[in-house]
């Protein structure tokens, strides 16, 4: 089981807009959409769609995605 993400100063805060979805999210900020799980996992969200105007908290490595 992964450990939970803790927040950090690379941390970036985003506001979703209309049409973004958490693979679209990963992609433009890790080049991997299969990383839309770790997104989620940071922001408490159990599904890939996300609602309009939601902050999310997008880490700023993956390293915990890793399992390291």
């Amino acid at each position: 089981m992964f450990s939970n993400i803790p927040k950090a100063d690379d941390d970036i805060y985003v506001l979703s807009q209309w049409g973004d979805r958490l693979d679209l999210l990963a992609h433009q900020f890790y080049g991997d959409t299969t990383l839309w799980w770790y997104i989620a996992r940071a922001n408490n969200l159990f599904t890939i769609n996300i609602p309009t105007n939601m902050q999310l908290r997008i880490p700023g490595s993956t390293k915990y995605a890793r399992g390291e």
